[in-house]
């Protein structure tokens, strides 16, 4: 009875993982489907205003007649149509590439496909089409509009897959330059962690990380830091990456019948290892290195798994010299990485010139009052 009753469970697996693929297939394709129908229209519209000379106002009396003859069908106002051209114009070869992609496309990525850092070159043109055919489109235009670069466009295509990133999410991560901060944090990986594991912890951290969701201003305390991220969680592990769950704060490990308390403790689902997070006001001082080696090792010792990879640390200070940091973690035993953190990130020179000092404020309001 036990063995048919484990068969059983085996084949309703079986069949939910399938349907569960259909589902996910089924909803890619649609996707790409549409996305090939909004380039399709694109093009008959580009490629009649080239060829007869219309302007933008064909645009305005299609949107009114399709909303006349298609009043059950959304998504042709003016400003989408006008998108449509848009699209048509930055992928012309998209069709042939985007019909392939409804045949073969599959819900996971390829190996290709995954998070690569800024630099990395564009392939081909179908890896670009392939990945806008996996893309809502309200994803795609924010991309199209906002990330110029293709290589960097592509990066930004992966990361939204990979992650799940929303539309909101993606706009904030275009803001931030999150591009330009994957990778970049100084570590000790290479000499202390197994490939390709260490390539993958080094993606998994930035540098700078951006904490403009706190409301902090100097002077303030460490522990006035570290409450803010708490409070604002839901922030800080968006900010920190897809895979870290939160342990604890100011989590507390016995080592010789004396008690140490650790910040942050995450612990990371993809690179199935814990993570020590230290906060530092200021500048990255070398012995800060020791004692994040020493809080490695005793996670190591009292809650890394047998199955789990090595504790990795993660060294959070205001500023640091790379160099000093990169001679501080040469010698130390545990993998431990060294980055920034920005509460607000600077304004450029050109807007802060624009911008009216506190001292025109106050003379202003005081005009006011008179």
């Amino acid at each position: 009875m036990s063995i048919e009753l484990s068969l059983y469970t085996d084949l309703l697996g079986n069949i939910k993982t399938r349907i569960r693929q259909a589902q996910v297939k089924a909803t890619i394709s649609a996707n790409t489907e549409m996305i090939l129908v909004y380039w399709d229209i694109g093009r008959m519209i580009t490629e009649r205003q080239q060829h007869e000379g219309w302007g933008t106002g064909v645009l305005r009396r299609l949107a009114g007649d399709l909303k006349n003859e298609l009043p059950e069908i959304k998504g042709f106002s003016e400003r989408n149509i006008k998108l449509m051209t848009q699209f048509y114009r930055e992928y012309p070869n998209f069709i042939t590439i985007g019909q392939q992609a409804v045949a073969q496309l599959e819900p996971e990525l390829t190996e290709s496909d995954k998070g690569l850092p800024a630099a990395s070159p564009i392939s081909s043109w179908e890896s670009v089409q392939r990945l806008v055919a996996q893309l809502s489109w309200a994803h795609n235009i924010l991309l199209i509009q906002q990330v110029k670069d293709l290589p960097t466009r592509l990066w930004y295509m992966r990361q939204t897959i990979e992650q799940g990133w929303s539309r909101d999410t993606l706009g904030l991560m275009i803001k931030n330059n999150a591009h330009t901060r994957q990778g970049t944090a100084v570590t000790n990986f290479e000499k202390r962690l197994p490939a390709p594991q260490s390539d993958l912890a080094k993606q998994m951290l930035k540098d700078p990380y951006i904490f403009d969701f706190l409301t902090l201003t100097e002077p303030f305390e460490e522990r006035e830091l570290e409450i803010g991220l708490i409070k604002h969680l839901e922030k800080f592990l968006l900010e920190l990456g897809q895979g870290f769950a939160f342990v604890g704060r100011q989590y507390r490990v016995e080592v010789s019948d004396k008690d140490f308390y650790i910040d942050l403790l995450f612990y990371h689902l993809k690179l199935r290892c814990f993570v020590v997070i230290e906060l530092k006001k200021g500048d990255f001082k070398p012995e800060y290195a020791g004692k994040m080696n020493f809080y490695c090792s005793v996670v190591d010792d009292k809650l890394k798994h047998e199955t789990d990879q090595s504790t990795v640390g993660l060294i959070l200070c205001q500023t640091k010299d790379r160099i000093l940091a990169e001679y501080a973690l040469r010698d130390i035993r545990k993998p431990i990485g060294v980055s920034d953190y920005e509460l607000t990130r600077a304004l450029p020179d050109n807007l802060k010139s624009s911008l009216p000092s506190i001292e025109e404020i106050e003379a202003e309001l005081g005009k006011a009052e008179k």
